[in-house]
């Protein structure tokens, strides 16, 4: 059966403090009971999507004159049997009050959204929240703390931990986007009120502050979610190409998250279109069924991790496993030589040093280290961990770390960016400022290192020490004839979003060196998977 679409605009949901969320809701014109999905966030409901984001409106896969940035098409999901309740945070939009984003405050009020829609008469007591990045942020955050009426979430491309996956990767301010968001949120938002929310959500985000703190302080503990509470139903889904941003959230709250049914899905394509295809919503749709409304779609029987590979720069195929790293995977360590400039099987035996300049626009501002050529098709999947021995002539150095896929012709092989009709981008990325090498023991492994962040060790200048980077997960395919580059250095790639260089952060002016060989035992530890 397919259901008519009931608009109903500017509801009042009363929150536990006595104040309100203003939402609209689209539910089917007939009777039933219905599972409803419920999202809030800080962009005005009633600002049309192709008014948000027109470049992102012209590639979505399909149209509907009710969409919204990064939340569920009505026009899709009520035929469906659904209802959608689209929110505003408080302090944005509709609602009154003060904008408290990402904060515990927001959370109490969707959690209090959530058992309103589950408690209205056109429901089936089950509620679902899905969205993409901040939506999906806000997911994390309310399934902790476990609504009554709160049966799945669908987390899509949805950071988790503010600090490490958004604001300072590695202890570096991640101030392109971050600027670029909160300046692109007041510009749409049509209201000074909004606007100045956007200013203040600083404390939460770091979009607006001039400098966020550079050590995990209580701020960011105070609002980062309690993954482990989480019980309902989850389907998480990153994007290789989201790195900066939406990845690693994805993949650390599957693993963290207490929920006894969760499965992982890490797609290819830019930052919407995916959620947006028929392949998406029909993937969407049999989670929900499953969950929501009780019908055996076989979730239950399928693995629990399913990842698109990346076969070439445009070209994927999808992979079924059943965890996360996949336990087929042969860590496979490849040493640095600098006298070689090479990554090889073999352990360098005399300790050779290469140099480059960390001075702010320096040509020489980098260093490169190639395999040789595969001799055969080589799949490499999973988080990928380097371990570095640096010195600096100055107190401190921030490393960025860029793999390469780089064909027999010497061009790169670059894959799908977040930016719709955006620049494409290398195989994957790493980010350590040197002076947060300190790590948690507890809560790291020897493939994704845990930086504590919460201590400023400075460098001696002169004095190698040793360094772990966390690449975040990548999926390629290395054909026959391809090498593998790894390229160090003190600037970002420039076809990424996410751009570290604001100059009062911004470690410079010196010379930073990398040593291998002998007592300096450099490596990359890459995960290699065979085929079954």
């Amino acid at each position: 059966m397919s259901y008519t679409l009931n608009v109903e605009q500017d509801v009042a949901i009363p929150t536990r403090d006595g104040g309100t969320v203003c939402a609209n809701v689209f539910r089917p014109n007939e009777a039933g009971a219905f599972p409803a999905i419920v999202t809030m966030g800080p962009y005005p409901k009633d600002i049309p999507f192709e008014a948000w984001n027109p470049v992102a409106w012209q590639r979505l896969p399909g149209k509907g004159r009710y969409m919204h940035w990064e939340t569920v098409d009505p026009e899709w999901w009520v035929p469906n049997g659904y209802a959608v309740v689209r929110c505003d945070s408080r302090g944005t939009g509709k609602s009154q009050g003060r904008a408290r984003l990402l904060s515990p405050s927001e959370a109490e009020d969707f959690h209090d959204a959530i058992e309103w829609a589950g408690a209205q008469p056109w429901s089936n007591g089950k509620v679902g929240v899905m969205g993409i990045s901040y939506f999906a942020m806000t997911a994390w955050r309310v399934a902790a703390l476990r609504p009554p009426h709160l049966a799945a979430i669908v987390p899509w491309e949805g950071a988790v931990d503010l600090y490490r996956d958004a604001n300072r990767h590695g202890g570096i301010f991640s101030n392109g986007f971050l600027r670029a968001w909160a300046s692109h949120r007041r510009e749409r938002s049509r209201d000074a009120e909004a606007a100045d929310a956007a200013r203040e959500a600083g404390d939460a985000q770091g979009g607006a502050a001039p400098l966020p703190p550079e050590t995990y302080v209580e701020l960011y503990a105070r609002n980062h979610p309690a993954i482990a509470d989480i019980e309902v139903p989850l389907l998480s889904a990153g994007n290789w190409g989201g790195a900066g941003l939406h990845l690693r959230g994805n993949v650390e709250g599957w693993l963290e998250a207490g929920s006894a049914q969760k499965w992982l899905q890490i797609h290819v394509g830019d930052h919407v279109a995916p959620f947006y295809s028929l392949e998406g919503r029909l993937v969407q749709l049999r989670f929900l069924e499953q969950f929501l409304r009780g019908v055996d779609t076989g979730m239950s029987r399928e693995p629990r991790v399913r990842l698109a590979i990346r076969d070439d720069g445009d070209r994927y195929h999808w992979s079924y496993e059943d965890e996360w790293p996949i336990a087929r995977t042969v860590w496979t360590e490849l040493w640095l030589d600098c006298a070689a400039r090479t990554i090889a099987m073999e352990r360098p035996t005399p300790e050779t040093a290469s140099s480059y300049s960390a001075e702010r626009g320096a040509a020489d501002g980098s260093v490169a280290f190639s395999t040789a050529q595969f001799e055969r098709e080589t799949q490499v999947t999973g988080p990928v961990a380097l371990k570095l021995w640096l010195s600096s002539s100055g107190d401190d150095a921030d490393l960025f770390a860029v793999l390469r896929n780089v064909a027999p012709d010497g061009s790169e092989v670059t894959y799908p960016g977040p930016m719709p009709g955006g620049p494409r981008i290398a195989a994957a990325y790493g980010w350590l400022r040197a002076s947060h090498r300190k790590v948690d023991p507890a809560r790291s492994t020897p493939y994704r290192p845990f930086h504590t962040h919460d201590e400023i060790q400075k460098l001696t200048p002169g004095q190698p020490v040793c360094v772990d980077v966390e690449i975040w997960p990548t999926s390629i395919v290395l054909a026959p004839g391809h090498r593998l580059v790894l390229e160090i250095g003190s600037h970002d790639d420039p076809r990424t979003t996410f751009q570290h260089d604001d100059p009062c952060d911004r470690v410079h002016c010196a010379t930073n060196t990398i040593h291998t060989g002998g007592r300096f035992d450099s490596r990359l530890l890459l995960p290699i998977v065979p085929k079954r």
